[in-house]
């Protein structure tokens, strides 16, 4: 495919370690239409794209895009399509934080509340005084309690299936440890576990691909109220303590009546930084969750496409 993006000029950050890559200006027209309908234009008719900004030669496996957009709803700040190396994300908590660092710190938008628009639903988000955001994520809840999964070398692991933006399989009993220095079988338990739910037809609700694996542990720091380790779409795994991730432990935890609206939830990540996190409140057995995190610029840049390059799109491996 010849690219004619033009100029694209992207800020880089990261949000308790994990990074965010906002797409300011250039990029595809993709009409003026629901973000959903957006965002399947965008993966449909202009893949390339997505690649091309997010995986090598320009980036990595690791990050996360997120192209800004105008919102259909004229009350939000912006409006927003996450996507990483494989594919779109419905909802991205540290990449929302990420986003709302960089209207900040482009002039956009200054300390107080902003919705965001966002494929499945709008967020809202409050940036603070200090720098920090609070995010109060799309509702979540727990879909399935106490699945069992056979997973091919591991035995039989059991986890709860849950919503927050994406679909998750929470496994908290398990014999990994979950430190930064066992990634390695992390990542393989975890690819692994995905492989076996989608070969014996475990899915979300409608038959949602479940495509986040997320196993816990103990917390490592007096504060901690637990410790995760989150395998993202693709091969890489969260740096930061996953916000949609910790929506989804609070809608387990809330479904099992150990955590009440207002309590306190600081979920570690692998790294040892932490997000905090609230039930802000419930309906229907569905939790408002918020997740409040920091995010620092590390960078502005304008990527190039040239025609020419064989790696215009990205390197995309099988």
């Amino acid at each position: 495919m010849a690219f004619d993006f033009g100029a694209v000029t992207v800020v880089d950050s990261h949000t308790e370690g994990e990074p965010t890559r906002v797409v300011v200006t250039g990029g595809p027209d993709l009409g003026s239409g629901d973000l959903r309908a957006r965002a399947d234009r965008l993966v449909g008719e202009f893949d390339s794209f997505r690649s091309g900004v997010i995986c090598e030669p320009r980036g990595s496996e690791v990050v996360v895009g997120a192209l800004v957009c105008e919102p259909v709803d004229a009350s939000c700040a912006a409006g927003v399509i996450f996507f990483n190396d494989v594919g779109l994300l419905g909802m991205c908590g540290h990449g929302t934080i990420g986003l709302v660092t960089t209207l900040a710190h482009l002039g956009k938008i200054g300390p107080g509340h902003h919705r965001i628009e966002t494929p499945v639903g709008i967020v809202s988000a409050e940036l603070h005084d200090d720098g920090s955001v609070s995010v109060a994520n799309v509702p979540s809840y727990r879909y399935r309690a106490g699945v069992p999964v056979e997973v091919p070398g591991y035995g039989v692991l059991v986890g709860d299936i849950a919503w927050a933006g994406n679909w998750f399989f929470l496994i908290g009993e398990h014999p990994f440890a979950v430190e930064i220095e066992n990634r390695q079988q992390l990542v393989a338990a975890a690819t692994a576990t995905r492989l076996a739910l989608i070969r014996q037809q475990i899915a979300g609700e409608d038959g949602g691909l479940i495509d986040h694996i997320e196993f816990f542990a103990a917390p490592r720091t007096s504060r901690g109220s637990s410790r995760n380790f989150v395998l993202c779409p693709g091969a890489s795994f969260d740096r930061s303590p996953c916000g949609t991730g910790t929506s989804a432990k609070m809608a387990c935890l809330f479904a099992d009546g150990k955590l009440k609206p207002g309590e306190l939830w600081v979920q570690e990540g692998i790294l040892g930084t932490s997000f905090d996190a609230r039930i802000a409140g419930a309906t229907d057995g569905r939790i408002h969750p918020v997740i409040t995190g920091r995010a620092w610029i590390t960078a502005e840049s304008t990527l190039h496409f040239d025609p020419r390059d064989p790696f215009a799109g990205g390197i995309v491996f099988p």
